[in-house]
Formats: structure tokens, sequence, C-alpha cells
């Protein structure tokens, strides 16, 4: 299957076989190509939620867990459960949580984000961090997500986004189909996985269409904020008290 065939089907055997091919070596290519500002872009997320300690959060595509580990942290959630439909990246997280001594707090489970497990509001707060791009109806996730969360409850959605200042985006462009690429693919060893990565990132919609798909999907007060001058953006919504 050609690039642009896979991020049209985005077909979840495929994706997750690929994230599974360089989980090892996520982490590591994660920090190194944002130059650690992911750390950053995920304390935003969470403290966007307001959380006071008592939450059960849903990270939804948590991949290793960084997100869903960060939320357990201490005045942030009770119980953290994350999802993700790769195997390997979540085996990556299970070790990470357990040298954390999290394992009583945070959960990693193996399903899909359009069919989550989990009963109807049965969560405080949904995240997802830079996954919501590889879900093959991000529409239909965020339907579902809606569902589980509690009335009153907050989502929470990092993803990559292109800067509109017109020397940023030219830079930021250069790097993201010139520079990352070549890094992932020497780092990783896998020659597909950071070929995708920029080309996922153009094929999603720009950030007031995906505000759109929240709306549609329920969700009031949503919010769009640019961080880091463009390069990603924090969807925020609620459901309904």
């Amino acid at each position: 299957m050609e690039l642009d065939d896979e991020l049209r089907a985005k077909d979840p055997a495929r994706i997750a076989g690929m994230f599974d091919a360089i989980a090892a070596r996520y982490d590591f290519l994660n920090h190194l190509l944002s130059a650690g500002i992911d750390r950053y872009w995920r304390a935003r997320a969470i403290r966007s939620l307001r959380l006071t300690g008592r939450e059960t959060l849903l990270d939804l595509c948590t991949g290793t867990g960084d997100l869903a580990i960060a939320a357990a942290a201490p005045r942030r959630a009770a119980r953290v459960v994350g999802l993700d439909f790769a195997a390997a990246m979540l085996h990556v997280g299970q070790e990470k949580v357990a040298r954390a001594g999290l394992a009583r707090r945070v959960r990693l489970l193996r399903g899909d984000a359009m069919r989550i497990p989990l009963a109807a509001a049965s969560v405080d707060a949904v995240t997802i961090a830079f996954g919501i791009r590889n879900v093959a109806d991000p529409a239909a996730a965020c339907r579902d997500i809606h569902r589980v969360l509690r009335p009153g409850g907050r989502l929470a959605i990092l993803e990559f986004g292109l800067p509109r200042a017109p020397v940023v985006r030219s830079l930021y462009l250069w790097y993201f189909r010139h520079v990352l690429p070549r890094i992932g693919r020497l780092v990783s060893r896998h020659t597909a996985a950071y070929d995708y990565l920029p080309a996922s990132v153009g094929a999603f919609p720009p950030p007031e269409t995906f505000a759109g798909v929240l709306r549609a999907a329920g969700f009031a007060d949503v919010a769009v904020s640019p961080l880091t001058f463009g390069i990603v953006y924090l969807y925020s919504g609620t459901v309904a008290p």
C-alpha cells in the first residue's frame, strides 16, 4: 500500500504495526525531534483540564503512556486509563508505569478509540496527545469520547498543525519534510513511519474545521489554542452539565 493510500484508509492494523515497529525508539525520538518541548505541550493539556486529584481520566491513543503517567502526578487525576491499539507501544508504557510506581493508579489497555470499552458517563476527563489524526474516523472517536464523559467532563486534544506566520511556516515545513524524516529513519531504522508523520499532519483538517467536528460531536465551550507558534494546537471542550 502506498503512503497516500495508507493516509486515506488509515487501516488500524497497518497504523498499529507501524507504531509497534518504532516502539523501542519512540520516546527518544519524540524528545529529540521536539527538542524536549513535547513535555511542555502535555503539561499544558493536563493543566487545561483543571484537575483536583479526584478524577478518573482516560488517555486515548496513549502510546507509551507519557501523558497518562504525567496525569497521575500528585494533585492531578486519581485514576488513569490509557487506551491504544499498538501492543508494543503499550508494552513499553507498562514498563514505564511500573518504574514510576503507578501500577495501582494507571491501567493501560489495548483498544479502539472509535469504540471505547468503557461505560457511558464513566470518566471525568479525556486526553489525546498527537493521536487523533491516526484514527480512521476522528468524528466517530469524538462522538464516543462524548459518550464516556460525565456531564461537566472536559476534553483536551493535542495535535500538530501548520504555523500561520510565513517565515515560521517555511522553516517548519523544511524541517518537518526534510530533516525530521531523515533523523527518524536513521534512529528508528523504519523507512515509512517518519514519512507518514509529516504526511498525516498535512492531511489533518485545519484547526477551525476540527473544532467544528468537536461541536458536531456535542461538545460545548470548544476552544482552539495555538502552542509554540502554531506547531501544535490544543483543542478543548466540555460536556454540558
